[in-house]
């Protein structure tokens, strides 16, 4: 199958009609990515941080610290971006490192007190933002949502959408 842009307007294949960008399920997830992002954003800058902050917050154990080196493929996260994030979430006194006891070579990335303080108000603006979404959507809307985007991820995963079997069958 061939794909042609021209001025945003996508082309599948010689004889097929044009295809707008909001008619793509990329464009969609994008979009609506990009609003959840500039919502959290907002948010989090009333307490003086921002999503990646409260997302990094949510994802250290609580009770143990987390690996310094299993932040990074957990979030989805490239080593230099979170490497200076930590740094100034550090400075702000929200985390703090800890020689890992087992291996004097690891670094574990351990919540304060204060961490912890904002640790639960990224909790809470995650779960009021679910709880808002799930009073708006049956449960049969919801299990469509998330079976739609398994399925994505999955095809993605296993790198099943530019095959050439698919391709040639398009």
């Amino acid at each position: 199958m061939h794909i042609l842009c021209v001025h945003n307007i996508f082309i599948f294949g010689p004889n097929s009609d044009h295809m707008r960008p909001e008619n793509t399920i990329d464009f969609h997830i994008k979009y609506t990515w990009q609003n959840i992002t500039k919502m959290y954003n907002a948010i989090a800058a009333q307490f003086g941080g921002s999503m990646a902050v409260g997302y990094i917050l949510l994802n250290i154990d609580q009770e143990n610290g987390t690996p310094s080196t299993a932040l990074g493929p957990k979030m989805g996260m490239e080593a230099t971006s979170l490497s200076r994030i930590l740094k100034s979430m550090e400075e702000k006194g929200l985390i703090e490192r800890k020689p890992n006891p087992e291996d004097g070579r690891g670094v574990f990335i351990c919540l304060t007190p204060f961490g912890l303080e904002k640790r639960d108000d990224a909790r809470d603006a995650v779960l009021t933002f679910n709880n808002r979404i799930y009073s708006e959507l049956s449960e049969a809307e919801l299990q469509t949502f998330f079976k739609v985007t398994n399925t994505v991820n999955q095809l993605i995963d296993n790198k099943e959408i530019y095959t050439e079997t698919h391709e040639a069958n398009h």
